[in-house]
């Protein structure tokens, strides 16, 4: 399979310019150096070859890192590239073969490895979270820090765009900042999910978990009203896009427990109202209760105050 190495053809179509405004003698010695860069270029990665067959990782490491970094036009720059990547992971630095990876993307589209590339690189992001969140709910602090794990990621997701290794890195984001308690970037990333990828086998799931978030954050807030108003809204978006989804039941029940959850604070005020003597203000919420419920705890205490107030 032929190669394509973008900086070396952006390269030689300069040099192409240059030839033609410049003498004979110009193109000889721009072509000579050209070539004499190229075979610098392959000696070095021979050399790179040579270590790397040895056992000799290390050396093998910083000598492709080399070959890549000083002599893109060599014909071997894009495998030089890949394994030091490679290496770089076999040997567990997982920062830096992410980015090796990540320069390999970016410089070598066209090559017969960018696929491999991406699928190792979006396994290590994955992998670096799913450590994160499990450390996370287990209480112990983590090797990488959130926002570092959330920015691979976040590579990821921009080499594959609309793809479901994009999409499953952007559902990631918003797991690892859900796992970490911090609300509102763990809802941004799920909702962007669903705006960008609406069909993507993870959106649904995603809609679904910012009713969740939602709802936990109104828990930590002392039953924050706007955000269960904000929940409920979820939820009925969830249901309405995605009907059949695996979640529904779950987001009726959570959706019902919500509405229990506004009788509670409707009695609350009106309890509040009724000790202060407002009785009118009291009458307000506790009709409020008796009209949005037909029966239950909550429903009889409303009855009893209201006909005690004379109604």
């Amino acid at each position: 399979m032929t190669k394509f190495y973008p900086h070396a053809t952006a390269l030689l179509i300069g040099a192409s310019f240059m030839v033609s405004c410049g003498t004979d003698s110009d193109t000889r010695m721009l072509a000579g150096s050209s070539q004499a860069s190229v075979g610098e270029g392959e000696a070095l990665y021979a050399k790179a070859k040579a270590a790397d067959d040895r056992g000799k990782r290390s050396s093998a490491i910083k000598q492709y890192g080399k070959v890549a970094d000083k002599y893109p036009m060599a014909p071997s720059s894009a495998d030089a590239r890949f394994r030091q990547a490679e290496l770089l992971e076999q040997s567990g630095e997982v920062l830096k073969s992410f980015d090796a990876y990540q320069k390999f993307l970016i410089t070598y589209q066209g090559s017969g490895r960018y696929s491999e590339a991406l699928r190792r690189q979006a396994k290590m992001a994955q992998g670096a979270a799913d450590g994160e969140v499990k450390n996370s709910f287990l209480g112990l602090k983590s090797r990488l820090d959130t926002k570092k794990v959330a920015e691979m990621l976040g590579k990821v997701r921009d080499n594959a765009p609309r793809s479901e290794t994009s999409a499953k890195a952007q559902f990631t984001i918003g797991e690892l900042y859900q796992s970490r308690g911090e609300t509102k970037d763990s809802i941004n990333a799920y909702q962007q999910l669903v705006k960008d990828q609406p069909d993507s086998k993870y959106s649904a799931e995603a809609l679904f978990r910012v009713g969740v978030v939602l709802m936990a954050a109104a828990d930590a807030g002392n039953h924050n009203q706007a955000n269960l108003d904000l929940a409920g809204e979820a939820f009925d978006d969830y249901l309405l896009q995605y009907p059949g989804h695996a979640k529904n039941a779950e987001a009726r029940k959570l959706r019902n427990s919500l509405k229990g959850r506004d009788l509670e604070q409707s009695l609350d005020i009106a309890e509040f109202y009724y000790r202060s003597e407002q009785y009118e203000s009291a009458k307000v919420y506790y009709r409020e209760v008796v009209k949005n419920s037909k029966f239950g705890t909550a429903h009889d205490k409303a009855q009893a105050r209201l006909k005690e107030l004379g109604e």
